[in-house]
C-alpha cells in the first residue's frame, strides 16, 4: 500500500485524476451488497469512498463489509468530482488495509445528557461539533500569540506552582511543597510578569491557570487557560486599546479561517462581523444605573455578578468596557484613579449577546508606599510579597496589564452555552475524569 502517496483529506480536492492513499476513522459505512460506501474522517476533512466488489479483491470486499463506526483504516484509490455534489471529489477505492475493526459505538445517534458526554469526553471530541471548537480554540491561541509578537511581546513562563496568591488564598487549591512549606496552584502569572518588564520590556504568559472556587455556572471552570500581559510604560487608556486590538485581531482571524466551523457550530458569523473598534467604554457609575433600570439590585459599590453581566451585554452587539470599579472590590495591586481615590485604574472587557467578562485588567499600583499599605489593609503577608514590593525600589515606571480568559473567549466566539465545551478535558467542581 506504499506505492501510492498519503494524501490528508483536506488536499484531495487538488489531485483530482491521481492515485492515492487515504488513511482516517470511519465516520459511517454502508453496503448494498454491490457497491460501498464509506464516509472517512482523518481529522482535516470528511471524504466519501466508493468501493464496488467487480473492482477490489474478495479478501478487500470482505474487510470493507466488515467496517463499523470508529473503525481506522488506509484506502487506496483514484480521486474523481463528486457526481452530486459540486466542487467536492470523492475516492473510487482499488485496495485497502484495515487497522482496526471498532466495537460498538456508545455515541449514537440518541440524545445522551452532558454527564454521559463528558464521562466519555475521549469519545466525544471526536463529534463534529466538538472537533470544530477545538479548531476554533486553536485559531484563537494562535491569533493570540501572532498579535502579541507582532506588538513586542516577550513569552515569560510564570510558575505554576508559588507561595502566595494574586488576590489572597482562598480560592487557591494548597498542596504540601514537600515537608517545610506550603504551596498554591497559581491562579495568574501576573506578579511574576511584572518583574519581567524590567528586563524584556512587554511580556506575556499563556498557560493552565487554577480556581477552588465552588461555582457552578456556566462560566466557570476549576482548571482553565489563561493569558496575561504586561507592558511598562503603558498606562490605563492605553491598556484598554491594546485589548480592544486584540480582541478585533481574533475576531477578524477567525471569520477569515474557521467559516466551515462555524457553519458546522451554527454560529451566526454577522454577530461576530459587528465586533469593531472603537468598544464602548462605560465607567461602573455609569453601569449601575443602566442595570439599575434593567432591574437589577446592584449596589453601588458591589462588583457586577454574572447575572448582571450577561443583562448588560445583552444590550449590545459588540464587546464593552466597564471601567473604574470601586477600590474596594477590586484587587490590592490597581492602581487608585487620581481623580476619584474611591475608584481603581481597572477595566473589565464584556462579550456581547449575554457572554460577560471575557478579560480583566488595570494600571498597576507603581508607588512602594500605596502598593505596601493595600497589602496590609487587605490582611495579606508582607514578607511573602517582599520580592514583589523589591519590583518598586529599584526603577518603577507606570505600567499596566491584562489576562485574557482563553475559555470564554472560545465560548463566545463559538455561540456555547456552557463553558465545559470549550477545553479538551474540563475540569469542574464535580468533575476530575477521564
Amino acid at each position: 500500500m506504499s506505492a501510492y502517496p498519503r494524501v490528508l483529506v483536506s488536499e484531495i480536492n487538488d489531485r483530482s485524476g491521481d492515485i492515492i492513499t487515504v488513511a482516517g476513522w470511519v465516520v459511517t459505512a454502508r453496503s448494498s451488497g454491490k457497491i460501498a460506501f464509506i464516509e472517512l474522517r482523518d481529522g482535516t476533512g470528511v471524504v466519501q469512498a466508493v468501493a464496488s466488489s467487480d473492482r477490489v479483491t474478495a479478501e478487500v470486499w470482505q474487510q470493507l463489509e466488515g467496517l463499523t463506526t470508529e473503525s481506522s483504516v488506509s484506502l487506496i484509490g483514484k480521486v474523481q468530482p463528486h457526481p452530486k455534489r459540486p466542487d467536492e471529489f470523492e475516492l473510487q477505492v482499488s485496495d485497502a488495509k484495515v487497522f482496526q475493526v471498532a466495537t460498538e459505538w456508545p455515541l449514537g445517534k440518541k440524545e445522551h445528557g452532558p454527564d454521559f458526554l463528558l464521562d466519555h469526553r475521549h469519545l466525544w471530541l471526536r463529534a463534529p461539533r466538538q472537533a470544530a471548537i477545538m479548531r476554533v480554540r486553536d485559531q484563537i491561541i494562535w491569533s493570540t500569540q501572532s498579535w502579541l509578537r507582532e506588538q513586542g511581546y516577550v513569552r515569560f513562563d510564570s510558575p505554576i506552582l508559588t507561595p502566595n496568591a494574586c488576590e489572597g488564598t482562598t480560592e487557591l487549591f494548597e498542596l504540601n511543597y514537600f515537608d517545610w512549606a506550603k504551596a498554591y496552584l497559581t491562579q495568574s502569572g501576573q506578579l511574576y510578569l511584572e518583574a519581567a518588564i524590567a528586563a524584556l520590556g512587554r511580556v506575556y504568559d499563556f498557560g493552565p491557570v487554577f480556581r477552588a472556587e465552588k461555582s457552578k455556572t456556566r462560566r466557570h471552570l476549576t482548571e482553565f487557560w489563561m493569558m496575561d500581559a504586561e507592558a511598562p510604560f503603558v498606562e490605563h487608556e492605553e491598556n484598554m486599546n491594546l485589548q480592544e486590538s486584540l480582541v478585533v485581531r481574533i475576531v477578524a482571524d477567525v471569520l477569515s479561517n474557521c467559516s466551515t466551523e462555524l457553519m458546522t457550530l451554527g454560529r451566526d458569523a454577522d454577530a461576530l462581523r459587528k465586533v469593531k473598534a472603537p468598544f464602548p467604554r462605560l465607567t461602573h457609575f455609569d453601569v449601575v444605573k443602566k442595570l439599575h433600570a434593567l432591574g437589577s439590585d446592584i449596589t453601588a459599590d458591589a462588583d457586577l455578578g454574572a447575572d448582571d453581566e450577561t443583562m448588560l451585554t445583552k444590550q449590545y452587539d459588540s464587546p464593552l468596557f466597564v471601567e473604574k470599579y470601586p477600590a474596594v472590590v477590586k484587587a490590592f495591586y490597581m492602581k487608585r484613579d487620581p481623580e476619584d481615590l474611591t475608584r481603581a485604574l481597572c477595566a473589565d472587557l464584556l462579550a456581547p449577546e449575554g457572554y460577560g467578562e471575557i478579560i480583566g485588567g488595570s494600571q498597576r499600583e507603581d508607588d512602594y508606599d500605596q502598593l505596601l499599605a493595600r497589602i496590609k489593609e487587605q490582611g495579606l503577608p508582607v514578607e511573602q510579597f517582599q520580592w514583589y514590593l523589591d519590583t518598586r525600589r529599584y526603577g518603577s515606571v507606570p505600567h499596566s496589564g491584562f489576562g485574557v480568559g482563553l475559555e470564554r473567549v472560545v465560548a463566545w466566539i463559538c455561540g456555547l452555552d456552557h463553558v465545559r465545551e470549550t477545553i479538551p478535558f474540563p475540569r469542574l467542581i464535580n468533575r476530575l475524569n477521564p
